[in-house]
């Protein structure tokens, strides 16, 4: 006979010490605690979840701004005046902080599920600023360097605005189980019905995001244009160097119908392809002429710019990871290209019967052409034998002077002002282009070309759209999307939508029952039932256990010093008799 000796039970709960280990650095029982966190950690929690988003956020920017990647190491390269691939360090440091910031967040839900504190450890406090800064000031340069490329995240909604509000339904019909069981405590607070209110919001917002949607690919199967034709944006710059005759035949030869190229005029006249102001990059004027490297492009003439390589610098540079793909002929013939001419590539474009886009960078003011830069590319078009209807050029001046050239403009423009100005073509980039804008240009007979799409899901969408022309780096991407990515009917998805909301506010309610339930069933349960349960029935050599022996010597609940607690090892558990508990 032992008195008042209750056994209480422990076991080895390895993965709640794995989620308090790794989260806060507790490794022991006597570390952990399932009071409410302190004010302190539950703010290291908010800015956990605020760097979380942030990520979130920027990793979701940088997979759709792949489109455009080449163009943001161009930009750089312009302030710098030095080639590199600025995307590879802020892809490689994006990856790691997201994951790293992702497992936390885990671990802090694992938290909140198993009723422990929130106590982060001080190693991942420094990490969880340290990637909050880094990502805020990567979010400022970006601004600060391509602050326009921010309209390409509003655009991509328009494809993936379906599939991300599925995946944000699923996730806060899954917080639903924290929140339910934070709300349906009995000490009802303020704070508890401010939680309950947000989550009401955010859930009905959720439901009704789908109202505000404008994506092009939601329409029925019979009203899809006819497949967009591709422009070999200064050839096909992936498998080639840009602007040179390999480059445009690549293109060619992955189904582009135009070709699109940038022009300058030399010192002598004669019209050249070149998308910098300067040689450095695309050649090694750096070797043959050091001391011109910096020189505008422009001013050098033509016998000169012809003895310079062009396509050295593509395979040490290797802008877009492609040229472990090439063979050795490849290398060799893209390693031995020259500066294309205009006329050139207009002969490559007449033998393969195909179009020409012509953006012409007018000389500057102390150059020898500057007054006869229109008449030298207008005479080299004429000398290639193309078709004048088959070339369109910008910008769009010296209207008086072009008979049978399709002028462009890289402006976008009502239809008001079109129809004054007599234009038939616009080249816009995708940022500035819109369904409506689309359709009305269309009814109107203006034909829009759109760059640069290098990406499956921007060429559906502008498909969707109705776009009739697109620019692109990547022809030989784009020629592998026969169909748009996805197309669905307003029923179609109206029924998803819908049923999506109604089985999430189904499992919601469930969860919210659920979870009063079972907090009911905690609040009325009987303390010394709950002490006496905890002692185990059977011996069970299989479970490694740890027993304590509880001594009390009084108890406060109405029970007498002279009664006792009987306890018989031999069949392992205890009872409660008057004057004693016995079995």
């Amino acid at each position: 006979m032992v008195k008042h000796q209750p056994l209480q039970v422990y076991e080895k709960q390895v993965f709640v010490s794995f989620v308090t280990g790794i989260y806060g650095c507790r490794w022991k029982r006597y570390q952990r605690s399932q009071d409410d966190s302190s004010r302190w950690e539950c703010t290291w929690f908010i800015i956990l979840c605020t760097s979380f988003l942030l990520l979130l956020f920027w990793a979701y920017f940088w997979l759709v701004a792949k489109n455009d990647f080449n163009d943001f190491n161009w930009l750089v390269y312009n302030r710098t005046g030095e080639w590199r691939d600025e995307t590879i360090p802020i892809l490689a440091s994006t990856i790691v902080g997201f994951t790293y910031i992702t497992f936390l967040m885990i671990l802090a839900f694992f938290h909140v599920s198993l009723g422990q504190q929130l106590n982060l450890y001080w190693v991942h406090k420094i990490g969880v600023l340290a990637t909050l800064l880094t990502t805020i000031s990567g979010v400022v340069s970006v601004d600060d360097i391509w602050g326009d490329e921010w309209a390409i995240l509003l655009v991509s909604l328009q494809s993936t605005a379906p599939f991300l509000h599925i995946g944000a339904l699923i996730t806060v019909t899954g917080i639903s189980w924290l929140v339910a069981g934070y709300v349906v405590r009995k000490d009802r607070s303020n704070i508890q019905m401010l939680v309950l209110l947000v989550y009401i919001l955010i859930l009905l917002a959720l439901y009704l995001a789908p109202l505000t949607f404008n994506c092009p690919c939601i329409m029925d199967r019979h009203s899809l244009k006819p497949r967009p034709n591709i422009i070999g944006r200064r050839g096909a710059p992936m498998l080639a160097p840009e602007n040179t005759i390999v480059s445009f035949n690549r293109a060619l030869q992955h189904g582009a119908s135009c070709l699109e190229a940038d022009v300058s005029v030399s010192v002598d006249g004669v019209p050249f392809l070149m998308r910098d102001h300067n040689l450095r990059r695309t050649t090694d004027v750096g070797k043959v002429f050091p001391s011109r490297q910096y020189e505008d492009a422009s001013f050098f003439n033509w016998t000169e710019i012809r003895s310079l390589n062009a396509g050295q610098w593509f395979l040490q540079s290797d802008p877009y990871w492609t040229v472990e793909t090439l063979t050795a002929k490849d290398r060799s013939r893209i390693g031995n290209q020259t500066v294309c001419s205009l006329f050139d590539m207009l002969r490559l474009a007449v033998r393969a019967n195909s179009s020409a886009l012509l953006n012409v960078r007018r000389p500057p003011p102390e150059h020898p052409r500057y007054r006869s830069w229109f008449m030298d590319t207008l005479w080299a078009v004429q000398k290639a034998g193309i078709s004048q209807k088959r070339v369109t050029w910008t910008p769009d001046t010296d209207r008086g002077r072009v008979r049978g050239l399709q002028q462009s403009v890289n402006e976008k423009l009502s239809v008001k002002e079109i129809r004054q100005r007599g234009i038939t073509s616009l080249t816009l980039h995708y940022s500035k282009t819109s369904l409506k804008d689309i359709q009305e240009y269309q009814a109107n007979n203006v034909s829009v070309s759109v760059y640069p799409v290098n990406e499956p899901w921007l060429y559906s969408t502008l498909w969707c759209s109705g776009v009739p022309f697109v620019s692109s780096d990547a022809p030989q991407v784009l020629r592998r999307v026969p169909y748009p990515i996805w197309l669905m009917s307003h029923s179609a998805y109206n029924f998803i939508w819908i049923s999506s909301d109604l089985v999430s506010l189904a499992i919601i309610i469930g969860i919210f029952s659920l979870q009063k339930w079972r907090m009911t069933g905690i609040q009325n349960y009987n303390p010394e039932q709950i002490m006496l349960s905890a002692v185990t029935r059977q011996s069970n050599r299989d479970v490694n256990i740890m027993k304590e022996k509880l001594i009390f010597s009084e108890i406060n609940n109405g029970l007498s010093s002279t009664e006792e607690l009987s306890l018989y090892p031999e069949n392992g558990y205890a009872r409660y008799s008057p004057g004693g508990l016995s079995r």
